[in-house]
């Protein structure tokens, strides 16, 4: 269901470190500009919080005429965790296969994942 939120984003970010979970749309948009002196108001960016517990995410959006604001809870709190970034005073733009690894609970930036290359014919010799 996320992800749906999320497409056509240019760009994801990840607000790293804790977020307080009472803030809402308002707050939550003045600390974007703020504290990572970024655009809440573009539509093609996805801004995305992370509680104490590491067990819940805010996800925030801006689109046509407002703003939208999902939040996720993962239900089994002792089991399951967001392995999220701790550096509170940056904010990381990352990819969509990023995200999925998030909010599958491993880390954003995966030591084993294969990387990706483009081949064309004219590359390949037989």
């Amino acid at each position: 269901m996320i992800e749906t939120f999320i497409k056509e984003a240019e760009h994801i970010y990840v607000a790293c470190g804790i977020t307080d979970f009472r803030k809402q749309i308002d707050s939550l948009c003045a600390m974007v500009i703020d504290k990572f002196k970024l655009d809440p108001y573009t539509g093609s960016s996805v801004f995305i919080f992370c509680n104490r517990k590491r067990n819940a995410i805010k996800v925030l959006r801006f689109e046509d005429n407002g703003f939208i604001l999902a939040h996720k809870k993962l239900i089994d709190v002792d089991k399951m965790k967001f392995q999220w970034p701790r550096n509170e005073t940056e904010v990381k733009d990352i990819t969509i296969e990023q995200l999925r690894w998030l909010l599958q609970g491993l880390k954003i930036e995966q030591k084993t994942a294969l990387k990706k290359y483009k081949i064309s014919k004219e590359d390949v010799v037989f």
